[in-house]
């Protein structure tokens, strides 16, 4: 992993703008371990930082905003320690100062739905789509934070419908929904709308923006709070032979054959 992989670019959109490009287009932008550590000393610098006023996240390539992390780094160390590791920097995403805006073109699924969640905005491309179909690829489980968020943002009926039937949903049915700002037809619309996005946010009060978002914060934090225990329950997952099956079939790009 390089810098390149994470590129990073401020004030080009407007003064105080941050803007992050997950930039590995030939893996669908799939998010590795140096490209979470990079992302938590962003948030570490931005949490910080009162010039910034906005972070707007984005994937290369026009197919993905990210495609989930790359399997091969849950096989380097504890898998629930790293599940917990990824869900302190969802949590760093959620409290920062600026306003976040998640700017989708393509698929948007496993960490790159969790980070999209966690962030305040979201606008689509109508051809991306969004999704945990985790049953049917790897066999673990998500930690109870990221379940709850995703039904905080696009309700429980479309998150049951993502985990338990692994299907992805379709931009106009995230916007119906109302998990999207908007859902434009192309790459340049999607443009178009952050630009105007950054534009309304630049010039609101900041005091407004700050003082809802931790009101906000504190809500979820309430309702979205894991339970006593997940970490040994999501340890049992990930030593377990479902995900050893799911981890094999994706690196010898097999359909797994899970116990029945």
């Amino acid at each position: 992993m390089t810098a390149e992989h994470l590129l990073i670019d401020r004030d080009r959109l407007a003064p105080g703008v941050v803007e992050v490009t997950f930039n590995r287009p030939e893996r669908r932008n799939a998010f590795t371990k140096a490209m979470y550590e990079q992302m938590r000393q962003l948030c570490g610098e931005l949490a910080a930082d009162d010039t910034a006023r906005v972070l707007v996240l984005r994937g290369a390539g026009g197919k993905a905003f990210a495609a989930g992390n790359e399997i091969s780094d849950f096989l380097e160390t504890d898998a629930a320690s790293y599940e917990r590791w990824i869900g302190e920097l969802l949590q760093m995403i959620a409290g920062l100062p600026q306003v976040t805006i998640a700017a989708v073109d393509g698929v948007c699924v496993g960490g790159g739905l969790a980070v999209a969640t966690h962030c305040d905005l979201r606008v689509a491309t109508t051809g991306s789509r969004f999704g945990y179909p985790i049953a049917r690829t790897l066999g673990n489980a998500l930690s109870a934070s990221v379940v709850y968020r995703c039904a905080s943002v696009f309700g429980e009926p479309l998150t049951r419908e993502m985990l338990l039937a692994s299907r992805l949903v379709s931009a106009d049915r995230a916007y119906a929904v109302g998990a999207l700002v908007a859902a434009v037809p192309d790459a340049d619309a999607l443009e178009a709308e952050v630009a105007a996005l950054v534009t309304g946010i630049t010039q609101a009060s900041r005091v407004t923006l700050q003082v809802t978002k931790s009101q906000l914060l504190v809500r979820a934090r309430g309702a979205e709070a894991a339970p006593a225990g997940e970490e040994e329950l999501l340890r049992e997952v990930y030593t377990g032979p479902d995900f050893a099956e799911g981890v094999r079939a994706f690196l010898a790009k097999e359909k797994p054959a899970f116990g029945r």
